[in-house]
């Protein structure tokens, strides 16, 4: 592979401190991450470590008040911090967007009292979230889930399986979505679970494609009983709970995407410039150039569509149409940069010695993961033309 380094992104920060902490999850990754990333996900290996030193220098917490342990920084800001680490390994940056989303319903629906007994060490005390509302027969149709949460005096006992969980059996917690009451969206409620609950268990993890390293898996929850204090936010409230961490977890999908394409976007441009044909680097052909081009532009769109959203989000307005915009756009540019990315390096490209084929396999599951791309111009559609007629 070429010893060219990439150039760092040109990026548009709202602070000083922002810039710092940009630079520091840049060593990070280049120092503790990049390095490792092809050799582990190739053996399927989950970087625990990694996650314990992101959650030691602060950054599992990042979009959270600091009265608990968080960050306290801007949508803007967190969003590039994932393209970061994404971009060094997906399973690393992915798996902090997971454990944000499964922070989101106690951070922003949790009462006091629950979120000073909970909230340090879930954003800054080692721990690692999951994120449990897809169930096997309900996925784009979340609100049909059957999970069942049955009052019992001052308990709940939960009942049944969750499907495609991120961080499944090696979550501390998990953010569960249950029916406690009729069927359809009004009848689910959220609580918060913790991950050594008696009758909790985790299937064998999934055998994907790509993202070998973050384990994904059936939670089945078999007669687990939590206290009434772990119940979060009102009972009938946790779809609508549900559905607002999902606009903010899409934006988090969306950096993401726009990190594995940079970083397939490096790996062609690093490549192109050394690779010799006909006496001429093969990045001097036009028809090259202008893959390149139109790759390094894509990106850019992408990064500008999910940061406008972000802002949309700090500044306290409606962003659920730009984030689904945000999401379709960059996870479709993911996957359309990366399959660019293995043909510029041609027969190279689709072996394993090289990284393209990887952020190939990867792009793929952004367009799948916290809403396909399909629901996502449902919803796109919904704001700009109104609902179905039905």
């Amino acid at each position: 592979m070429s010893d060219r380094d990439p150039q760092p992104v040109e990026r548009q920060l709202p602070t000083e401190e922002a810039r710092d902490l940009l630079a520091l999850v840049r060593e990070i990754a280049q120092r503790e991450i990049a390095p490792k990333a092809a050799e582990e996900e190739d053996a399927a290996r989950f970087p625990r470590e990694v996650f314990t030193l992101l959650s030691e220098a602060g950054l599992l917490g990042l979009p959270y008040d600091s009265e608990y342990g968080g960050g306290e920084q801007p949508y803007e800001v967190y969003l590039q911090v994932l393209e970061e680490l994404a971009a060094a390994r997906l399973t690393v940056g992915l798996g902090v967007s997971v454990h944000t989303l499964a922070s989101y319903a106690l951070a922003t629906h949790g009462t006091k009292q629950q979120q000073v007994e909970h909230l340090p060490a879930m954003l800054g005390g080692g721990l690692l979230g999951a994120y449990c509302l897809s169930e096997p027969a309900s996925g784009s149709d979340a609100a049909s889930l059957r999970t069942r949460a049955v009052r019992d005096g001052d308990s709940w006992v939960l009942s049944g399986t969750k499907a495609w969980i991120t961080h499944g059996g090696i979550a501390d917690f998990y953010t569960v979505m249950a029916r406690t009451g009729e069927d359809g969206p009004r009848g689910i409620t959220a609580f918060l679970v913790p991950g050594d609950a008696e009758g909790l268990s985790a299937a064998a993890p999934e055998k994907k494609m790509g993202l070998k390293g973050s384990p994904t898996a059936q939670v089945h929850l078999d007669g687990v009983r939590v206290s009434d204090d772990r119940r979060i936010g009102e009972e009938g409230q946790g779809f609508s709970i549900a559905l607002s961490a999902l606009d903010s977890g899409r934006l988090g999908i969306a950096a993401c995407a726009i990190g594995v394409a940079q970083a397939a976007l490096d790996a062609a441009v690093g490549y192109a410039t050394e690779r010799r044909q006909f006496g001429h680097p093969i990045a001097d052909f036009q028809g090259l150039r202008f893959m390149i081009a139109d790759m390094a532009t894509q990106i850019e769109a992408g990064r500008a569509l999910y940061l406008a959203a972000a802002r949309l989000r700090d500044a306290g307005l409606p962003f659920a149409k730009q984030a689904a915009m945000a999401k379709l756009h960059c996870t479709d540019t993911a996957m359309r940069v990366t399959t660019d990315a293995v043909q510029i390096l041609g027969g190279y490209g689709y072996t394993a010695d090289f990284p393209a084929e990887r952020y190939m396999r990867e792009a793929k599951v952004l367009q799948i993961v916290e809403g396909t791309n399909q629901i996502q111009r449902m919803v796109i559609a919904r704001h700009v033309a109104g609902p179905e007629a039905r």
